[in-house]
């Protein structure tokens, strides 16, 4: 069940009242409300119109003001030319779906970055974890995966004698010939 949302009066003196908290809040509040993923709805506090495309719109604007965070130039010009109503709403729909897939890939990195830190850092007991639960070697390749994990045994233990205290070489240079003189 989708939680209804939060309702904001906007006065006539500029002022924006949450109804659920009982508060006057500014357009900060709302920008913070809005990034938490909770559902704003901006109304004119006499005439109950909808007010919130235009409130969104003025928080971008402002934030832009404030920061070097605008919106890039070429989608602006975009944004301007789609007046039609067919152009304004195929934009507005590619938008939305836009940002939530990003936000959808953004959560899944988010999400599995613990797990991608674990694969790099130890990614053979990794790839052993991975088999772990089948059927491992095959029938028939034994003596074949034998050789391969021995191969692999000598191989970590070079890796680990190589990243031990290294010996530094002393290279000494070749004395130089001196030429004879006769």
């Amino acid at each position: 069940m989708a939680k209804s949302p939060v309702v904001i009066k906007k006065y006539s003196d500029r002022r924006l009242y949450d109804t659920s908290a009982s508060g006057y809040v500014t357009l900060d509040d709302i920008a913070r409300m809005v990034r938490k993923g909770i559902d704003v709805q901006v109304k004119d506090a006499s005439s109950g119109k909808d007010l919130t495309s235009m409130v969104l719109t003025q928080i971008i604007v402002e934030g832009a003001r404030d920061r070097d965070t605008a919106l890039p130039l070429q989608l602006l010009r975009q944004l301007v030319r789609a007046s039609d109503r067919a152009t304004h709403d195929f934009v507005s729909w590619y938008l939305a779906t836009t940002l939530d897939l990003y936000q959808k890939a953004h959560e899944v990195a988010r999400a599995r970055f613990p797990e991608a830190t674990e694969v790099l850092s130890r990614p053979v007991e990794y790839v052993r974890s991975l088999l772990a639960g089948h059927d491992w070697p095959p029938a028939g390749d034994a003596g074949e995966v034998q050789r391969l994990r021995l191969r692999v045994e000598e191989l970590e233990a070079q890796l680990a004698h190589r990243s031990g205290p290294r010996r530094r070489a002393v290279r000494r240079k070749p004395a130089k010939r001196r030429a004879v003189s006769s």
